[in-house]
């Protein structure tokens, strides 16, 4: 059974987007740039890691698979707060390991 809405409970059309809206929309799109970022620097760390293993027998550079966790991390946080599943931006505004 679906529960009853009264009218206090329906958004209205004629009410403003709250002001707070705004500044994370800001912030969702300086984040989208970031991310491209990343997304480059985890294709130049791959390229690298890849380079690494061949040339050492298949054994990959602990630093950048370490590195590779990181951005992918920051990723993930990032994502979390652009889908408001989280209110927490990303670094640089939180410390990275956060």
């Amino acid at each position: 059974m679906k529960p009853q809405m009264d009218e206090t409970d329906r958004p209205r059309d004629d009410e403003p987007i709250p002001r707070e809206v705004w500044p994370r929309i800001l912030w969702i799109i300086v984040i989208v740039f970031m991310i491209s970022v990343a997304q480059t620097v985890l294709l130049v760390v791959a390229v690298l890691q890849v380079v690494i293993m061949l040339t050492s027998k298949g054994k990959p550079n602990e630093e950048l698979a370490d590195f590779g966790c990181m951005v992918g991390a920051w990723v993930a946080k990032a994502a979390r707060f652009q889908s408001a599943a989280s209110d927490e931006k990303p670094w640089p505004w939180t410390p990275m390991g956060s």
